[in-house]
């Protein structure tokens, strides 16, 4: 399997869309329509930045990586240069085969090859397998925090806690 990332197009709305809808994402995203009309305005935001998550070259899931704002004062004091990321994988059929880890993974070790010192994310506290599969990639739960959408686990990610891959050396 490779997992890949490309830049989200407005062609990627009806998809997204579709994938809102899904009842697994829909149980942690919430409401499809005001997603939606979140994920399409954000297209405009300077501080996300909005990637389609590819599976063997097929749209497989959304990404969005971003700049940290007032909006996550909550997180605290982070490295300057610090993203925050979410995602969804799409597709009953790709829940539970990693393909969710393996995606976090990749796309941290692009933006820590790119220079950013650090990654967070904010999952609900309930929300066990999106902490799982940060966890897997390498993040590691820090505290509680209150968010504008409610509380949350902030977690974090540095260049170096990324698991290995079985072709690295130990």
């Amino acid at each position: 399997m490779i997992i890949g990332f490309r830049l989200m197009t407005e062609g990627d709305l009806p998809a997204i869309r579709d994938w809102l809808s899904q009842p697994h994402v829909r149980e942690w995203w919430g409401d499809p329509n005001e997603q939606y009309a979140l994920i399409d305005g954000d297209r405009d935001e300077p501080a996300m930045d909005q990637y389609i998550i590819l599976i063997d070259n097929e749209p497989s899931g959304y990404l969005q990586c971003y700049a940290l704002t007032a909006w996550n004062e909550g997180f605290g004091p982070q490295p300057e240069g610090t993203r925050g990321i979410d995602l969804l994988v799409a597709g009953e059929d790709h829940v539970g085969r990693d393909y969710g880890p393996r995606a976090i993974t990749a796309f941290c070790d692009l933006m820590f090859q790119r220079g950013v010192p650090r990654m967070v994310t904010d999952p609900s506290p309930a929300n066990v397998r999106a902490i799982g599969a940060y966890e897997k990639a390498g993040f590691r739960r820090e505290r509680p925090i209150e968010t504008p959408d409610g509380r949350a686990l902030l977690m974090s990610c540095a260049p170096g806690d990324l698991p290995r891959r079985p072709s690295e050396p130990s």
